[in-house]
């Protein structure tokens, strides 16, 4: 290198050390002159004299001078820093200036404006009233950035819970006289971001499709206008994550683990992917099950024998705590108090099994001192208070409280319940608080329906399930279809005097206008009843029946003579068993019955199962026109198979009407309709072929054979399809005479086999059903196709 190329950089290099002191020059006269201006006497420390205040208007100069902190006297320049902070942070003013001079000290503020009004801009899907509620900002009351950015934030919080990742909220300010501002937000919602797909990593034994149903947030699907559940939200999926522990370990998988759930966002931010990734770990099963007590002098043999678990089933919580509660049940009915049951397990991974032993051990004396309620605006004390089996004064059992927080949130009528036990005034004692969040009990529904011989029918119900807060229900119904109308009205106290019984009372006006009869039917009568339960899962009911019915408007038909194809058409009169039927007049029947049930598909021990059994038994005679007895019996058996995605459903159900005095009745009488499908409502059973009218049997019997399966479809747009086989009869009449020996009132066995498409809609549970009748009567009446509300057993 020469020496003027040294010479160049040298100056270059000159240059640079220059540019960098004089950035360094203004950048600390820049610090300095932001802080307060301070003499060198103030860096040693002086005494003021006096403190002017200048600029304020609304805040007075006490309040001033309290958040500086400062006043006459001795004062350091750390001190005054320490003043014009904390006036700087007061969120009051929007200039401040702290200014020495000499023996003075001026304090110069400007204050924020006051809030003339606050409006919202540019939304459409949240009214300003509820944006109103999210923010904190109110008119008449000082502006403060910090606040209002955070308002902003809230409200497009509040958005993002529908979804609305997309949505910005803006807040700006209009200045008007008076040193008054507008508080203006300017929202743009943007689209709803939509959870595109529900994805699944690491599971085996269930597929994706199983798991979706199992969480509360869905994909959005077909009816994404009508589902509120397709839309991210953080809070849903720490309760997605606890709904799917709960459903693995119920079914086995004491080591299943949720190790993330993720939610991406799509670059255009239009659509979120959600993946759970989970770790199943292996399924066990019950092994060796024992009873053990450590309780001097008390047996373990009768605690053994109440228990209801199996050897080799699949291990699940519910069972175990379900068996603790017999056991706890057990010591109570012996009299013995504070015994726990305390399950010790023991774990077998070669065979994959659970040993449990149900030890009976001595627990500690805590009583229960109060049971305290809050929230319940509308429900009365004693409607949540009935759901607890402690009461004030009795021995405190955790496990028993729990059952009774779930009993709480099963009513539906809290959006949410929290029960909890804190320490009470002594050291044995505790005090459970219930806190509970209302919610609306009532709903007005609205249906159509449609059957080839019935028509388009509509209805309407009122239901309220809390009516008064006293957790009574109360319920209107009206349908209509073309050929009928029925109305109800429902009332069902389910505490009645305060103990497990149900009290209900049921009152209806039904009528038919028949097309295709040569008569019309009119019923109306109530029935009052009491249930209550008699065993764990099996609940009796007892009811009184008061109706009264009649036969109307008989006409007489026009019918082909099967014997002459080729004649026209004949005018035919009503069958002697419909005149003498109508001749009756009005009917007047009352009597008693009662109904026994059993249902072990909820509270049973098999989770993918169960079965369903009703017998009734009712006799008409205690005065009134009408001596009869009547039988019914039901069979339900269900079994969820194939990773619990297809279930098999196999229904068995009869019925008896005998006459202890005269002949049965059109209105008494059973029909085939929905018993047996692929016939219409009186299309099959005894018949007068003449007339072709439909009379109806004494007995019926039928068994059905269903299986429910998913279609491949997302589970969000509430589609699956079945496939079902009907078999049964409708048959017997008690007097046929003079009908010419044109009734047939035989056993004829019919069949129907069909395929079923479920549609779960706004409108309510849709059913179609596409049947072929393979077994059939030529007289039989068939339905192809029927559209019906799906009901459950």
């Amino acid at each position: 290198m020469d020496q003027a190329q040294r010479a160049t950089k040298a100056r270059n290099r000159g240059k640079s050390v220059l540019m960098r002191s004089v950035a360094v020059s203004v950048f600390l006269v820049g610090a300095i002159a932001s802080q307060p201006v301070l003499t060198p006497a103030f860096a040693q420390g002086v005494s003021l004299s006096q403190v002017v205040i200048e600029g304020n208007q609304r805040v007075d100069n006490t309040t001033i001078l309290k958040l500086a902190g400062i006043g006459r006297g001795p004062v350091t320049a750390a001190q005054l820093n320490d003043a014009y902070q904390g006036l700087q942070n007061s969120g009051l003013f929007e200039e401040v200036s702290v200014a020495p001079q000499g023996s003075r000290l001026v304090i110069r503020v400007k204050e924020y404006p006051m809030i003339n009004a606050i409006s919202f801009e540019g939304n459409k899907r949240l009214k300003d009233e509820v944006l109103s509620e999210a923010v904190q900002s109110k008119a008449r009351r000082a502006y403060s950035p910090a606040l209002a950015e955070a308002d902003a934030a809230s409200i497009a919080e509040g958005y993002e819970v529908q979804g609305r990742l997309a949505a910005t909220v803006t807040p700006k300010i209009i200045r008007r006289s008076d040193n008054r501002v507008d508080l203006v937000f300017e929202i743009t919602e943007g689209k709803s971001v939509e959870i595109e797909r529900l994805a699944f990593v690491g599971n085996r034994a269930y597929s994706d499709r199983r798991l979706r149903q199992v969480l509360e947030t869905k994909q959005a699907g077909l009816l994404r206008t009508f589902i509120r559940r397709d839309s991210l939200q953080p809070e849903r999926l720490d309760v997605d994550k606890q709904l799917l522990r709960d459903f693995y370990l119920s079914r086995g998988f004491v080591d299943f683990e949720v190790l993330d759930a993720s939610a991406e966002v799509a670059r255009e931010r239009d659509g979120v992917f959600v993946t759970f990734s989970v770790r199943e770990g292996q399924q066990f099963k019950f092994g060796k099950i024992t009873t053990v007590s450590e309780i001097e002098g008390l047996d373990a043999a009768p605690y053994d024998a109440a228990l209801k678990v199996k050897s080799g089933s699949v291990y699940s919580p519910g069972v175990v705590d379900t068996n603790i509660a017999r056991l706890e049940n057990l010591a109570l009915k012996q009299g013995l108090n504070f015994v726990t049951i305390e399950p010790r397990i023991t774990r077998n991974d070669r065979d994959g099994t659970l040993d449990i032993a149900f030890t009976l051990v001595r627990g500690q004396k805590v009583f229960v001192e109060r049971i305290d309620i809050e929230g319940n605006t509308t429900t009365l004390d004693q409607v949540v208070r009935r759901q607890f089996r402690t009461v004030e004064g009795d021995p405190f059992n955790p496990r028993e409280i729990r059952q009774s927080a779930e009993r709480i949130r099963a009513l539906g009528y809290f959006a949410d319940a929290k029960v909890n036990a804190e320490p009470g005034s002594a050291a044995d004692q505790v005090v459970v608080n219930v806190d509970v969040e209302e919610q609306p009990t009532g709903s007005l529904s609205f249906g159509v329906s449609y059957g080839v011989q019935t028509g388009v029918g509509f209805s309407i119900g009122l239901t309220e399930n809390n009516f008064l807060g006293r957790g009574q229900t109360l319920g209107l119904n009206l349908s209509t279809g073309t050929d009928n109308a029925n109305s109800s009205i429902t009332f069902v106290e389910p505490a009645f005097l305060g103990r497990d019984l149900k009290l209900k009372f049921n009152a209806f006006y039904n009528e038919t206008d028949n097309q295709d009869a040569t008569y019309d039917t009119r019923l109306i009568g109530i029935s009052p009843a009491i249930e209550f339960p008699i065993s764990e899962l099996g609940r009796l009911e007892l009811r009184y029946t008061l109706k009264n019915s009649k036969l109307l408007d008989l006409r007489q038909a026009v019918a082909d003579d099967p014997a002459t194809p080729d004649v026209d058409e004949t005018v035919v009169a009503t069958t002697p068993i419909i005149q003498r039927d109508a001749a009756r007049g009005n009917l007047m029947s009352s009597g008693v019955g009662l109904s026994y049930s059993y249902d072990s598909r909820v509270g049973g021990l098999n989770p993918n199962g169960g079965v369903l059994l009703r017998f009734g038994l009712d006799y008409a005679g205690l005065g009134g026109d009408v001596k009869s007895v009547t039988a019914s019996a039901l069979a339900v058996a269900e079994q969820k198979v194939w990773n619990e995605e297809v279930t098999l459903r196999a229904i068995f159900e009869g019925g008896a009407l005998h006459m202890i005095d005269g002949d049965s009745r059109v209105t008494d009488r059973y029909f085939g309709g929905g018993k047996i499908r692929g016939f219409e409502r009186g299309g099959l059973g005894p018949r007068d072929l003449a007339t072709d009218d439909a009379l109806g049997g004494n007995l019926f019997a039928v068994a059905r054979f269903e299986a429910d399966f998913p279609l491949g479809l997302p589970e969000e747009y509430g589609i699956s399809g079945g496939l079902f086989a009907d078999f049964g009869s409708v048959w017997s009449l008690d007097d046929v005479a003079g009908a010419s020996g044109t009734v047939d009132d035989g056993f004829h066995l019919r069949s129907a086999i069909g395929v079923s498409l479920f549609w779960n809609t706004p409108i309510g549970p849709l059913r179609f059903n596409f049947a072929k009748a393979v077994s059939k009567q030529s007289y039989d009446k068939e339905q192809v196709f029927d559209l019906t509300i799906s009901t459950k057993f």
